[in-house]
This record gives C-alpha cells, sequence and structure tokens, in this order.
C-alpha cells in the first residue's frame, strides 16, 4: 500500500495509473486556491461569498495536510538508502516540504497559540505559497529551477560584482551631493537607493544630483547599469535555452531510430578510396 500510494503521489504516469490523474487534480486544486485569494481581495465578492470562501479553504487544507502527511509517511521510499529518520529529516527539511508546511500552516497556528488580528491576517497571506506548489507538478517551472540552479556560481558573481559597484557608487555619490542637497543625500543610506534606481536604469526621479561632479557620476552609473543588469539577464537566457534545446532533444530522441542510425552504413561518399565501414584503404 505505502508503495502504491507512493506512487501515485510522484505524479508520473509511468509508475501508477493514477498518478496522472492525482498531479493534474492538485494542480488545479492550487490554482482554484490562487484565484480565490485574488477574489477575497474584492470586499463586495467576500461578503457575498465568504461562507463559501470558508469551506473551500477547510477542503483544500483538508486535502494538503493529508497530501502532506502521506509524504512524510512514504518519505523513507524517497530515500531508500537512507536510515528511517535521515529520510524523514531529509523530507522534512527539503524546499519542497517546507513550502508545503508553510501552505498550511496559517490554517492551523490559531488554534494552538494566541495571535494578534493583524498577524493572522498578515499570516494568511503566507497562503499564496501554495502557488510554489506547483513546483512539483510543472515542467515548465521544474525547468526554471533548474537553470537556476545551475547557474546559481554565476549569478552569484554577478550579484557580487553589482553589490560593490552599488556601495561605491552610493559612497561617491554622498560624499559629492551632501553639501547641495543635504535633505537628498542626508547619509549613504539615502544615496544607496539613489545608486539602486541608477543602476537599475529605474529612474525614478525624487533623489537626482544636482552638482556637475554629481551629474557626471550618475551618467557613469547610469551607463554601467545597462551592463550590469544585462549580465544575468544573458546567463539565464542563455542556460535557459540550452537547457529548451535538451529537453527537445531528449523527448524528439527515438532509442529504434538512434540504434538504426548507429549501425546504418555511413553516407559519406566524399573519400572513395576507403571503406566507409572499416576504414581501410580500398584496392584499385
Amino acid at each position: 500500500m505505502k508503495r502504491i500510494i507512493f506512487n501515485v503521489l510522484s505524479g508520473d504516469p509511468a509508475s501508477h495509473r493514477w498518478a496522472s490523474t492525482f498531479d493534474k487534480a492538485i494542480t488545479l486544486l492550487i490554482v482554484m486556491n490562487v484565484v480565490a485569494i485574488v477574489l477575497e481581495s474584492y470586499t463586495e465578492i467576500e461578503v457575498k461569498y465568504h461562507d463559501l470562501f470558508l469551506v473551500f479553504e477547510i477542503c483544500s487544507v483538508l486535502v494538503f495536510t493529508a497530501e502532506y502527511l502521506l509524504r512524510i509517511w512514504t518519505s523513507n521510499l524517497l530515500y531508500p538508502n537512507r536510515p528511517r529518520f535521515v529520510a524523514l529529516f531529509r523530507f522534512m527539511a527539503s524546499p519542497l516540504a517546507l513550502i508545503d508546511l508553510l501552505a498550511i500552516m496559517p490554517f492551523y497556528l490559531p488554534f494552538f497559540i494566541q495571535l494578534d488580528l493583524r498577524f493572522i491576517r498578515s499570516l494568511r497571506l503566507l497562503r499564496l505559497l501554495r502557488i510554489l506548489k506547483l513546483n512539483r507538478h510543472t515542467n515548465s517551472l521544474k525547468l526554471v529551477s533548474d537553470v537556476l540552479r545551475e547557474t546559481r556560481a554565476d549569478l552569484a558573481v554577478t550579484f557580487f560584482l553589482t553589490s560593490i559597484l552599488l556601495i561605491v557608487a552610493s559612497t561617491l555619490m554622498y560624499n559629492i551631493e551632501n553639501e547641495a542637497q543635504p535633505e537628498n543625500f542626508e547619509n549613504i543610506g539615502q544615496a544607496f537607493w539613489w545608486a539602486i534606481a541608477t543602476l537599475t536604469t529605474i529612474g525614478y526621479g525624487d533623489i537626482y544630483p544636482v552638482t556637475g561632479w554629481g551629474k557626471l557620476l550618475s551618467g557613469i552609473i547610469a551607463l554601467l547599469g545597462i551592463g550590469i543588469v544585462a549580465l544575468p539577464t544573458g546567463i539565464l537566457s542563455s542556460a535557459f535555452m540550452e537547457k529548451v534545446q535538451q529537453r527537445k532533444n531528449s523527448n524528439s530522441k527515438d532509442p529504434e531510430d538512434a540504434e538504426q542510425h548507429e549501425h546504418a552504413p555511413s553516407k559519406n561518399t566524399s573519400n572513395f578510396n576507403y571503406c566507409p565501414h572499416c576504414g581501410e584503404k580500398l584496392g584499385s
């Protein structure tokens, strides 16, 4: 029974015939929860259908709770070479398991802890984390997470360079503009906001330099920002396209065709003096 439940939870149609149905049902329930959160923000809708939203929330939490508990129960099958408690800990500490827990926690927490009503309303925002549960059920989100994981080292380098540039730019601008407009560049923190708006080419215009040297520095930072911001974009786009191409190649590859192609005679007859099969020189 445990193996059957584990195969259904895996969402792989090859493991169990109900796996695909369960995967689609959970995906639909997550999407409906997100729609419900959006609709509840409209006062007239929330007041009119409050009871319906409450019933739907209770049913959703029960389903997500059952799913979470079943995944805990079958966690030893996810890590078959690990002891039972080690497998349980590894699963509960995994990002997807933490998302599952945070998705249901706002419903149960007020029953055990006395909380301020304002904090409870803020805690209910965690329900939006249910949309991250789609990462387990959607190949597109899995593709994005794979790209981010594979490019994390390159992205860390670009973010490190950006941070250095922000600190240097805000410090220089503070020292240049502080005397001219102390209300806007009172400290390096305010100058840091200007550096972010300029480096990312947003340019809100609420804080800007008025001195000649400040304008020169601002122009240099704006030009550097075009290149700096483009770095992570280029890294992610190239890695994403490469991953998409790999997935297309793996999906279009037919093992039988590949085997036939491997044993088929070569069609390269550019050199007729050598055998295309063994490479030996042909006799005259």
